[in-house]
């Protein structure tokens, strides 16, 4: 799909009222409307302490926990709401935790074994691919 000019879209957006417009002041705004899609997937086994503690996973929920030297795996949905069925999908189909989970932004991070992991990211991306008719992406692993 070609991009358009500014000239472009505002002639497409006002059509006649076009040539009234030409030269006056118009605000312009963005927004986003999110659709149903997971736009990153990816499964990382960090080799380093510093990955685990900016990402807040160091700290442990429940005494004694710690993630050093798990894999990761990170997902972002929209809409944002989705990440509570994609943890719901991850806990039911591997051994993995949650390391992080919002559900105003989308994001979801799963800690466990590189194989656990991996199995999780896969069939969230398959569930939300065939059942729910979301657009996905490649899951992408390093």
């Amino acid at each position: 799909m070609a991009q358009l000019t500014q000239k472009e879209l505002l002639e497409k957006l006002f059509h006649e009222d076009y040539k009234n417009l030409k030269g006056k002041r118009l605000r312009m705004t963005r927004l986003r409307v999110p659709g149903k899609e997971v736009c990153l997937a990816h499964v990382i086994t960090p080799t380093q302490d510093c990955i685990y503690q900016n990402l807040g996973l160091h700290i442990g929920v429940h005494k004694g926990e710690n993630h050093k030297g798990e894999a990761i795996g990170m997902i972002r949905f929209t809409p944002w709401e989705s990440v509570v069925v994609a943890a719901d999908i991850a806990l039911k189909s591997a051994d993995v935790q949650i390391g992080f989970m919002d559900r105003f932004c989308g994001s979801l991070i799963l800690c466990g074994r590189l194989a656990e992991v991996q199995t999780a990211v896969e069939e969230i991306i398959r569930f939300f691919d065939e059942a729910l008719g979301f657009r996905t992406c490649e899951i992408n692993k390093s």
